[in-house]
């Protein structure tokens, strides 16, 4: 007689791909100790596997400068405090993310206005955005995600910023490598962050980055980046200070990326197409197969742009099934197939509601997708 079935194990919806190469380079920093020789009169310089990856970072993206970060939520608390966003002023973001998009503002004190989404991508709607800036005259930048990979619309956005004088600062934690104008995602903003985050699209465990074509901001990031020191000093070509010396400009961060994370990070930028083709390829394999049944499968407005494919996100068709989503995802478990849903919008949080004093009513678009959807495996 056959065993008896036995419930699988619910897997996650994806896992990091590290290889021989990453593990080789890890060790190889390990066994040259480089991760403690900065501390003391050498924490001044950048470790070398850290200036390996922003060298490689900033020439994969097509940009100026990158500089790498302990998170993707520290690269967007450091760009934002290096623009000098502070207490009175109002950053514009989505409802329709992680709650660390909008935790950053608050951090440095200042406040955040959401806007709606385009229900086809979850993207900020451009013209919800361009009705806030309307009515706050207090906006200081504009904070877009690029929802699960798929690019915002970059044009819309930058031009509404353009004709507010306001900078654009865009997180693309979910968007490596994306694609708009055929051109990479990191090129088009005042600045853009990226997360290595375990989950993300090229993983570090933990770890992030800031792109930018501004000399004088990833200057100040720079300097904030590692508990506001004047890097300057450290100069021992031009300076006459002496190596002890230092001086601390402002109240920065320690938002440092160690050398063992930048290291994964490299050989891990070296396959991001490779992963990325591979995604794609499941996601087509989810829209063949999906074809005809009561779901909506993510909609690519453009589909000649890449999409990093960094979540794979349905649209239940709740008139149509039998079961409301948390059903069917407590089904899709019981069967041992991994889901989540990107995201319990911001708005919905307490925090954040109970903050601002919003209702489901506030943000239909994002409160209607946010019921219907389910993320699969991908």
């Amino acid at each position: 007689m056959s065993a008896p079935l036995r419930p699988r194990p619910t897997p996650g919806l994806g896992a990091a791909v590290i290889g021989a190469e990453e593990e080789a380079l890890v060790l190889d920093v390990l066994r040259r100790k480089e991760p403690f020789r900065y501390y003391g009169a050498d924490f001044k310089r950048t470790p070398p596997m850290v200036a390996q990856l922003e060298k490689e970072f900033r020439e994969y993206v097509g940009t100026d400068y990158a500089l790498g970060v302990s998170s993707g939520t520290g690269a967007l608390e450091v760009a934002l405090a290096a623009m000098g966003i502070g207490p009175g002023d109002e950053v514009i973001t989505t409802t329709h993310t992680f709650t660390a998009t909008a935790e950053v503002v608050r951090y440095l004190g200042a406040e955040v206005v959401f806007a709606d989404i385009d229900p086809r991508t979850g993207n900020l709607d451009p013209a919800a955005a361009a009705a806030v800036l309307a009515r706050e005259p207090g906006i200081r930048a504009i904070v877009p995600v690029h929802f699960a990979g798929q690019a915002c619309d970059l044009d819309a956005i930058g031009a509404l910023a353009q004709r507010h004088g306001i900078p654009v600062v865009e997180d693309a934690a979910h968007a490596l490598p994306t694609t708009w104008n055929g051109e990479l995602v990191g090129r088009h903003g005042h600045a853009t962050v990226f997360s290595f985050y375990a989950t993300k699209t090229i993983a570090t465990g933990e770890g992030g980055m800031i792109v930018s074509r501004d000399p004088a901001l990833l200057a100040r990031a720079r300097t904030m980046r590692l508990h506001g020191i004047n890097r300057d000093v450290f100069d021992r070509y031009r300076s006459t200070a002496p190596a002890w010396y230092y001086e601390v400009v402002a109240p920065g961060f320690k938002y440092n990326l160690p050398d063992t994370a930048a290291a994964m990070g490299i050989e891990q930028l070296r396959k991001a197409w490779r992963f990325q083709a591979r995604r794609a390829a499941i996601a087509a394999r989810y829209d063949a197969a999906l074809a005809g049944l009561p779901v909506a499968t993510p909609v690519v407005v453009r589909p000649a742009e890449t999409h990093a494919w960094h979540l794979y996100v349905l649209q239940l068709d709740l008139d149509r099934l039998r079961v409301d989503r948390d059903r069917f995802i407590a089904l899709m478990a019981e069967a041992g197939i991994g889901t989540s849903v990107h995201f319990i919008p911001l708005h919905r949080q307490p925090y954040w509601r109970d903050r601002y004093g919003f209702t489901p009513a506030d943000f239909p678009v994002a409160d209607a997708v946010y019921r219907r959807a389910v993320s699969l495996p991908i």
